[in-house]
Parts: structure tokens; C-alpha cells; sequence
């Protein structure tokens, strides 16, 4: 795409990328030079700017101090967080802002491995399954794979939180990619039990009608000790703040640990299927 074909009013990608090119000239910069400030080569610049890519959250916070904008009201991040939730599932990007911000984080999932422990592998084949089915654009799935390597990095900070993570046996029968992705998602999985501020346990089949869950849900316990809880329907997420309500939850989440198998079992469960074993 060229200069002249590039409509600010096309899209949100494209006003954001005429906003940057704007910005860009004023200061009487090149792509090159405005690329050595920010880290990014001259032709990924041009195609931020051009819409051909969005820009990552790095990129937009390099901007941002470039060009003096941090924490301003027409901060480039600022914009670029409302295109991003533009296409994410309503409630789900007000829920990712706590989660990256929590001292504990309890999860459980059903058939499908959950964002905080997949593989850019395991990601991106889902994300290109949805495309395929047509229920999203190219651009929205290259951006849900953006996503899970943010809310993962986000946990990465000093002081991490506590992250308890229920799998069903579900997640791992799946086969999703074929067998080299599930080996390294597996591998993930092994890797993130062995962290020192992690916990994984598989809720095998065998417990049957106890399990207190049917649908995924995940508990966050802050800084200040407030609780809250995710779910999500097919057209909704759902943050719930009142204690009333997340407390069962949470009582539930413990029974169902305790019902869970060990760590130790359920890493010897990945081996086994990583072997090929039933």
C-alpha cells in the first residue's frame, strides 16, 4: 500500500498508522531515524503505518516515550488498547487488566489449554482454526496470538504471582496441531510445574460427577486480598467483584484440588502421553 491509497478512515489500524506518520513528519524524521529511537527497523515502521501491521505494545510505549506521550489522554497505547479490545470478547480486557496485576491467580479449563501456559505453537493453530471457520479476520487472529505472549510476559515481572492452574484431562486428550505441537505444549507444561511460584494438577476423568466445575473459571486474588472471578458465556465475559459470589468459588476450587491429582501425578500423566501411552 502506498502513501496516496492509505485511508485514515478505512480502519482504526489504518487512522492509527496516519496518526504515527503525522507524528513521524512533524519531527522531520525518516522511518530509519524514528526506527533507531524505537528499536524497530524503518520497514516495520512502514508498515505500521501503512496498516499492514499492527504495532505491539513495545512499540507503542517506545513511541509513547519518544514523542513524550506516556500517560497522556492521547497516548499512542491509549489508542492502540482500543483497537486491540475492539475485537476481544466484551469484559475479557478489563479482566486481562487485573490479571496482570494479581498476587494469585487460580485457573481451570476445559478441552483446551489455557492462554497462560500455551505455546506460540498451540496458539497460533487455534487461532488460524477460528480464521479458517471464518469466525475471525487475519488481522484479529494475528492479534490473539500477540495477546497470550503479553498476558504471559505480564506474569514475568519481579514479585510474580502465585499461579494454581487446574487442567482437565480434557486439555491434554485434544490433540491440537498434531503431534509436534502437543509434544512442546506438553513440554510447556512440564516446565511451567517446575517454577517455583507455580502449580499444576490434572482433573482426571475418573472423578467424574465431584467435579464442582463444567465450565472454565478463574479466581484472582490481589494485592489488597479482594477477590474476584472470571467466566465467560459465548458472547460475554464475566467479572464478578462481589465476595458473596467469588467466595463459593473459591471454596470449590480447593475441593476440587484436593480431589485433583498430585503435581508429581499429573506431570508422570504428560510423560506418559508425550511417550505415546494412553
Amino acid at each position: 500500500m502506498n502513501r496516496k491509497d492509505l485511508n485514515p478512515d478505512s480502519s482504526p489500524r489504518a487512522a492509527f498508522g496516519a496518526r504515527l506518520r503525522s507524528a513521524r513528519e512533524e519531527r522531520g524524521w525518516t522511518q530509519e531515524e524514528l526506527g533507531e529511537q524505537v528499536g524497530y527497523s524503518g520497514t516495520h515502521l512502514s508498515s505500521v503505518e501503512t496498516g499492514r501491521k499492527l504495532p505491539t505494545l513495545r512499540l507503542v510505549r517506545a513511541l509513547d516515550r519518544v514523542f513524550g506521550k506516556s500517560g497522556s489522554a492521547d497516548a499512542f497505547e491509549r489508542e492502540w488498547r482500543e483497537i486491540r479490545h475492539g475485537s476481544l470478547l466484551e469484559g475479557f480486557p478489563e479482566y486481562v487488566g487485573y490479571e496482570g496485576r494479581a498476587a494469585e491467580i487460580r485457573l481451570y479449563e476445559v478441552g483446551v489449554i489455557p492462554g497462560l501456559v500455551q505455546t506460540p505453537e498451540y496458539a497460533t493453530v487455534l487461532a488460524e482454526s477460528a480464521l479458517k471457520r471464518g469466525a475471525h479476520t487475519s488481522d484479529q487472529a494475528e492479534e490473539r496470538v500477540a495477546l497470550v505472549a503479553e498476558r504471559q510476559a505480564a506474569l514475568e515481572r519481579h514479585n510474580p504471582p502465585l499461579v494454581f492452574v487446574l487442567l482437565d484431562e480434557s486439555c491434554l486428550r485434544r490433540p491440537v496441531g498434531g503431534r509436534a505441537v502437543m509434544d512442546a505444549q506438553f513440554a510447556r507444561l512440564i516446565e511451567f510445574a517446575e517454577q517455583s511460584n507455580t502449580v499444576l494438577q490434572l482433573v482426571p476423568f475418573e472423578m467424574g460427577e465431584r467435579r464442582p466445575f463444567t465450565l472454565p473459571v478463574t479466581v484472582l486474588t490481589m494485592a489488597d486480598r479482594s477477590l474476584m472471578a472470571y467466566a465467560e458465556s459465548a458472547q460475554q465475559g464475566y467479572l464478578e467483584r462481589e465476595s458473596t459470589s467469588v467466595l463459593p468459588l473459591l471454596t470449590a476450587y480447593h475441593q476440587m484440588q484436593a480431589e485433583a491429582l498430585s503435581q508429581a501425578a499429573s506431570v508422570a500423566m504428560i510423560n506418559q502421553l508425550r511417550k505415546g501411552n494412553p
